[in-house]
């Protein structure tokens, strides 16, 4: 079993930026590779990126692409979503998750453990 706990969400104007952190808790010691997906009211879990448990490969959805990155700090089981240039329609939900691979994984289907999310507040 693996906990992941987000932080950093809160309320950003427009253009600006926050960093999310997924602290990860349990059974580390397995490959995990790990991802950010986010949600806003009445729409589907999106995916937004998603890194190997090695932090060499990484995917990012085109609509952030150049905007977010993703990383990961496996001394501190620890995984980061930098957001720059925020947009109002990017206000959400935003989820951490885990899964038993060693490659990128993007399918929201193929992770096996989810944070309980942190919000993001993107003011126009």
């Amino acid at each position: 079993q693996v906990q992941l706990v987000e932080s950093g969400g809160g309320l950003v104007q427009a253009g600006g930026s926050l960093r999310l952190s997924c602290a990860a808790s349990g059974r580390t010691e397995r490959t995990y590779a790990m991802g950010w997906f986010r949600q806003a009211p009445g729409q589907e879990r999106a995916f937004v990126a998603a890194v190997t448990w090695s932090g060499l490969t990484t995917r990012t959805a085109d609509s952030v692409k150049g905007r977010f990155t993703i990383s990961r700090d496996n001394a501190k089981n620890t995984v980061y979503l930098q957001m720059n240039s925020l947009k109002p329609q990017e206000a959400a939900v935003y989820y951490c998750a885990a899964a038993r691979a060693r490659m990128v994984v993007t399918s929201l289907n193929e992770y096996d453990y989810w944070g309980q999310g942190t919000q993001v507040t993107v003011s126009s």
